[in-house]
């Protein structure tokens, strides 16, 4: 980026930190209020042995529909991919809602799916943030964005009651409920990011790097070569582990949660808290972890949310569902170290790719977080059902040693590649 044009970008990027970061608010209710009762619904309607389903769901949904979304701001821009994103969304969250009408797990299913759609743009959101950041603060401008989903994340999961009353009163199944809300807010989402993300940062920061947007669209990247670019630069490829497998525990210990909690009796009230809690530690502190990542580094910030991870792994699995507030720790820990492999994660891997490859590679990289998550979140239920939840948090924890490795290995030939230069 030129000299000259820096002061504009500034003032630019400080108006694309704030719509995204409305848009992200709107985003983090329509997605949690989902991911509070999606398990207990998809349990109601087809049994215990669906309920990892339901998240895991939305995941894979969201993992799958990042290709044709960033395929999309590849060749038009960041806004009209996340738009795509909250219409499908929407499409998704109005399917469950007939599914739980008419009783039909067939039908719900693959609105869970769907609504993939609305996470995938709250993920892609974290990347827009970066597109015009300044390189000493892109882990600060994509955390902002990030910390934003704090406030809806905690308001959705604490409708649930709520709106479930509202789906009675409407003479729907009350777990169909918070969908109602889902809806309502990525409308609103879509509209602030359709008025407000002008102009588009992507296609600016493309302008500014002198690359022609219709090179790109002739010449599209495929996702197994975009993996391939990724795993091709050491720290790209870290980045990538630290975001998939981060998101693999996070998935499958949330996910069963709300059935470890049901099987002990506990309401929607103390489900929906607890769960408002964890999602509370993935967002709350996303700004001092992206601080700390410009500052300190982001390999020490991944590797500090590896030991909190693991410290919420003990004290969750040793919780039993009548233990409330062990559990409510450990989900809090739980999201805090997310956080940290997240945020630091995805700003080593943005850093280390080249622009004109950008959208694509972070599309295929959160397709990798999405199938892991989703996988996981699969296992999660398995695990649950043949072993325990105990058995499901030693497994995550055995995973966080491997991310381990992976990371101090990689930052050791970093330093000593440094070294020699």
């Amino acid at each position: 980026m030129s000299d000259r044009a820096a002061p504009d970008i500034q003032q630019m990027q400080k108006r694309v930190v704030t719509t995204l970061a409305a848009a992200q608010i709107l985003g983090g209710i329509g997605v949690a209020s989902g991911v509070a009762v999606g398990a207990l619904l998809a349990a109601d309607l087809a049994g215990d042995a669906f309920s990892g389903l339901a998240s895991s769901a939305s995941v894979v949904g969201a993992a799958i529909l990042a290709i044709p979304i960033t395929k999309v701001m590849s060749e038009s821009g960041r806004r009209p991919g996340l738009v795509l994103a909250y219409i499908i969304g929407i499409l998704g969250a109005l399917l469950i809602v007939f599914g739980a009408a008419i009783d039909q797990f067939a039908v719900a299913f693959p609105g869970m799916f769907l609504m993939g759609g609305g996470m995938a743009a709250t993920l892609q959101n974290r990347f827009a943030a970066s597109d015009l950041a300044q390189p000493k603060h892109r882990g600060r401008d994509l955390s902002i964005v990030v910390w934003a989903t704090t406030i809806g994340s905690v308001i959705g999961p604490n409708l649930a009651e709520t709106m479930g009353k509202v789906a009675d009163k409407l003479g729907l199944p009350h777990l169909s409920g918070p969908y109602l809300m889902t809806i309502v807010a990525f409308a609103i989402a879509l509209l602030i990011i359709h008025m407000f993300l002008r102009p588009d940062p992507l296609t600016v920061a493309a302008e500014l790097d002198g690359i022609d947007t219709r090179k790109t669209k002739a010449k599209p990247l495929p996702v197994k070569q975009a993996l391939g670019l990724i795993l091709g630069i050491p720290a790209a490829a870290a980045g990538l582990a630290s975001m998939a497998l981060g998101q693999a525990v996070m998935t499958s210990v949330m996910s069963m949660t709300p059935v470890h909690l049901h099987h002990a009796d506990a309401s929607l009230t103390v489900v929906g808290a607890i769960i408002s809690g964890h999602i509370t530690g993935m967002y709350i502190a996303s700004p001092l972890v992206g601080i700390a990542a410009d500052r300190l580094g982001r390999r020490p910030v991944i590797i500090t949310g590896v030991l909190i991870l693991l410290a919420s792994f003990a004290l969750a699995g040793q919780a039993s569902g009548h233990e409330h507030v062990k559990l409510a720790i450990g989900l809090f820990l739980l999201g805090l170290g997310w956080s940290c492999t997240m945020i630091a994660g995805s700003t080593l891997l943005t850093e280390s790719l080249p622009l004109e490859t950008r959208p694509r590679t972070q599309g295929a990289a959160d397709l990798a977080m999405g199938v892991c998550g989703a996988t996981a979140g699969v296992l999660a239920g398995l695990v649950v059902g043949l072993g325990s939840y105990a058995m499901l948090n030693a497994i995550a924890a055995i995973i966080m040693v491997v991310l381990a490795i992976i990371v101090v290995r990689e930052w050791l030939v970093h330093r000593m590649s440094e070294a020699g230069a």
